[in-house]
Parts: C-alpha cells; sequence; structure tokens
C-alpha cells in the first residue's frame, strides 16, 4: 500500500505554497526576469534621486556599516559594502562563466572563439575611440573605457525576450561576446584602474591564494570552507591598491571544471545511502534521527558527483541576479538631473561621447570586425547565425550598465562627470535595448516566425 499521501490529502495551502515556491523558483532561473528586475531598480533609483525625497536617497548609501572584533574595527559606507564587497560575488560569477567557458565552452578552442574573440576586438576598440573623439584630455579621457563592456544579464535578458524566434547559436554568440568583453574590462580595471601596487597587500593577496591552492589539493569541498581565504585574497587586494572585486575574479578562475576525483565511489555511496532510506521509511519503528546518517552521506556525496564550478555558479545565480547586481543598479543609477550641470566643462561631452560609443561605436565595431573576420577567412559564422543575428548581437552589445557603471565610478572621481557619465551609459543601455528588441521582432516577423515574449532560459 502506497504510504505516500495523496494530492488530495494534503491541505489546500500546502498545495498552494507548493505551487508558490515552485513558481518562484522558476522565475529565479529565468535571464529575461533578472533583466526586468535589473531595469526595475534602476528605474526606482532614477525616480528616486529625482524626487522630493533625493536627499534620503543620497543619505542612505553613506551610512557606516562597521565590522570588527576588539580593538579592530573596519569601517565604511553602505555604498562602499555594496561597490567593493557584494560586487565581489558578481566578479567571482564571471570568473566562473569565464573559466567554464574556456574549458568546454565557446571559448574551449580558437575555432570556436575565432568570431566572438574577434567580434570583441572591434567592440572594445571602435566605442573607445569613438569616445576619445570627444574627450581626448584630462580627467575626460581617464572614460574610455566605460563604454567598452556588455553587461551580460540585461543583453542576455532582452534577448530571452524573443523566445523561441532566436537560433540558439545566436544567443551563445551573444554570450561569448559578453564573456570576452568581461575579461577586457577586468584586464582594464586591472591595468588602466589600480593605482601602484603595494608589496606588502600582494604578500596578502599571494597568501589568500596559496590557502585555495593547499585546500583543493587536500579535497576540502565544501563551498563555505573557501570564504576565509576568499576574505584573505580580497583583504590583500584592496591593500595593494588594485580594485579588490578582482578577488572574485582570481577565485572564480580557479574554481575547478571537474567533479571530484572520487567520482564513481560517490556514486556507491548514493546508490547505498538511497537504499537505507528506503529501508528506514519502509520500518515504520525506525527512529527520524536515523535518517540523518544516509542523508548527510548524500550531501556529501552530491559536491563529488558535480564539478565545483557549476554547483557554485548554482548556488550564486540567484543571490547575484536578485540581490547583488538589483542593489548596485540601486545605490548607482540614481542619476539627478538636477545634479548635473553641462555648462562645466566636460560634462556634455562624457556623456555624449559615452552615448554613442555605447549606442552606435559597440554594433559598428562588433558587425563590423565579424564582417571583416569572415570575408578575411580568419573566421566563419556558426550554423544558424545569419547577418541579421549579428547585427542584434552587435545592437545588444550597446548594453553596458553594470559594468559600464563601475568603470565609470573608477574613471571619475568628480560627482559632476561621474554623473554625467552614468546619465550617458543609462540612455545607451535603454537605446540599446529597444533597438535591439525592436530589430529582432521585425526581423522574425520577416522570416515568418512569430517573435513571442518568452521567459525561457
Amino acid at each position: 500500500m502506497n504510504q505516500h499521501p495523496s494530492r488530495h490529502t494534503l491541505p489546500r495551502t500546502r498545495i498552494f505554497a507548493k505551487r508558490v515556491f515552485s513558481t518562484v523558483e522558476r522565475f529565479l532561473h529565468i535571464q529575461a526576469f533578472s533583466g526586468i528586475v535589473l531595469l526595475f531598480t534602476a528605474a526606482i533609483a532614477l525616480i528616486w534621486a529625482n524626487s522630493p525625497f533625493a536627499s534620503s536617497y543620497h543619505a542612505l548609501w553613506q551610512i557606516q556599516l562597521s565590522f570588527g572584533l576588539g580593538n579592530l574595527a573596519f569601517s565604511q559606507s553602505l555604498h562602499f559594502w555594496i561597490n567593493d564587497a557584494l560586487m565581489t560575488v558578481f566578479f567571482l560569477v564571471v570568473g566562473m562563466e569565464i573559466r567554464q567557458e574556456i574549458h568546454n565552452g565557446a571559448l574551449a578552442n580558437f575555432r570556436l572563439a575565432a568570431l566572438p574573440l574577434t567580434a570583441a576586438l572591434g567592440g572594445v576598440m571602435v566605442p573607445a575611440f569613438i569616445y576619445l573623439g570627444f574627450n581626448e584630455n584630462g580627467a575626460q579621457a581617464q572614460g574610455w573605457a566605460v563604454s567598452t563592456a556588455t553587461d551580460i544579464a540585461f543583453a542576455v535578458g532582452v534577448l530571452a525576450l524573443l523566445g523561441r524566434s532566436i537560433p540558439s547559436n545566436v544567443r551563445i554568440f551573444l554570450l561569448a561576446l559578453a564573456i570576452i568583453d568581461d575579461i577586457s574590462a577586468v584586464l582594464i580595471i586591472a591595468t588602466f584602474y589600480s593605482d601602484g601596487l603595494e608589496f606588502s597587500g600582494l604578500l596578502i593577496a599571494c597568501t589568500g591564494i596559496l590557502m585555495v591552492l593547499v585546500m583543493q589539493w587536500v579535497g576540502v569541498g565544501s563551498s563555505y570552507a573557501y570564504i576565509l581565504p576568499g576574505a584573505v585574497l580580497w583583504i590583500g587586494l584592496l591593500h595593494t591598491g588594485a580594485h579588490p572585486t578582482l578577488a572574485g575574479v582570481v577565485l572564480g578562475l580557479m574554481t575547478p571544471v571537474l567533479p571530484g576525483r572520487t567520482r564513481e565511489q560517490s556514486l556507491g555511496v548514493v546508490s547505498r545511502a538511497v537504499n537505507s532510506l528506503r529501508a528506514l521509511v519502509a520500518d515504520h519503528k525506525s527512529s527520524p534521527y536515523q535518517l540523518a546518517r544516509p542523508l548527510k552521506q548524500l550531501q556529501y556525496s552530491q559536491r563529488n558527483l558535480m564539478p565545483p564550478v557549476i554547483r557554485v555558479q548554482m548556488a550564486l545565480h540567484p543571490w547575484v541576479a536578485y540581490g547583488v547586481m538589483p542593489l548596485f543598479a540601486l545605490a548607482n543609477a540614481g542619476v539627478s538631473m538636477n545634479g548635473i550641470d553641462f555648462s562645466v566643462d566636460g560634462s556634455q561631452a562624457i556623456m555624449l561621447g559615452i552615448f554613442l560609443a555605447l549606442a552606435l561605436g559597440k554594433p559598428l565595431g562588433v558587425i563590423g570586425a565579424s564582417w571583416l573576420g569572415v570575408h578575411l577567412g580568419w573566421c566563419k559564422l556558426p550554423s544558424g547565425v545569419t547577418w541579421s543575428g549579428v547585427c542584434l548581437v552587435g545592437l545588444l552589445a550597446g548594453i553596458g550598465f553594470t559594468m559600464s557603471i563601475f568603470i565609470a565610478m573608477l574613471a571619475f572621481a568628480d560627482k559632476n562627470l561621474l554623473g554625467a557619465a552614468k546619465l550617458g551609459v543609462l540612455l545607451a543601455s535603454l537605446t540599446s535595448a529597444i533597438i535591439g528588441l525592436t530589430w529582432g521582432i521585425l526581423d522574425a516577423k520577416r522570416k515568418g516566425n512569430s517573435p513571442v515574449i518568452s521567459g525561457h532560459k
């Protein structure tokens, strides 16, 4: 006789709760939805910063948050903890995505990576030249890298809205391009936006890396165990003068892409644990405490069955997509229109330079470099990717948002120039998203497909 309660014997409230949690879990892994959340929080920040309550918006991020032990204390603003600490988790996911793509993805070999590499190169150089055409000298020129990055979540989220009318290889091309853009952005941050390296901080950072390597060598599988060496690496980079969020990229690139060496043994442990659980459940006299041992065996075995880079990425995705990135957008997208004085030298040129570099330079660079690479025989279009698909990717590459705003904050110390730069990023990202979405819908209709606003992954 089946001992499990049927659906009809469950209370209605429990059935409703299960449906709600199932729906929430499904939404948490939909990229289109995460892009919408990001856009929504940015809109809230803009409205708040230009409302009668604008002072409360700016005051919120200056609240001091302290961590200490005994006489040792470290106090920084909430803005610092979001941009320099929480964003490290974002960069950790970026690093793991790069590591995974290099191992068995779009960057696994030169044949696969040739087209996105060529397109990304054009997408970095052309926007930089356009920006420098408007801002040649002084503090203004520091913003040349703002328009070099593509926001993965936002761009892929907009692409996902077009649904099944878009071939899967177009999405892979956009992902690869955005990841290479992120690699470029990380290298640019490390090279051009880090002060002279402090040797003592470098020693601390190397200690953190050594701790990670030793723990991997002895087979430590728990992700939580790596928080301590990760913190040591973060503190070391903070002291070196490099941006501490680069610690996330380093840890992401060090995350193993293969399952544990005891994978076959773990399968046997899982099988025995499941059999034990069945026997214990069948025996109604067994104590609930007896279930703890096989359940713990299943938990430990899971670490060896799934590659750490996949396991950690899956665990962090909802937190990054619906926590870290929206918080970053809320804290940094609030550009006060009254706070930008376009009569000040450089402000108007910075905003216009970034806007044109992203909205115009990115598509020109991506499409032009791709066309040149294909016609010179350096690379070829993947199966299912047409030139209209390349144009779509080029248009969506103009969505800079998260990484662009991040670089802008490193490039400009002057609040007025920073506000102008952020406004340029926001306008360009919104323009690129609208034009890209329109292009995708019109192209799908031209081909006879029905573009359905979709939430597929």
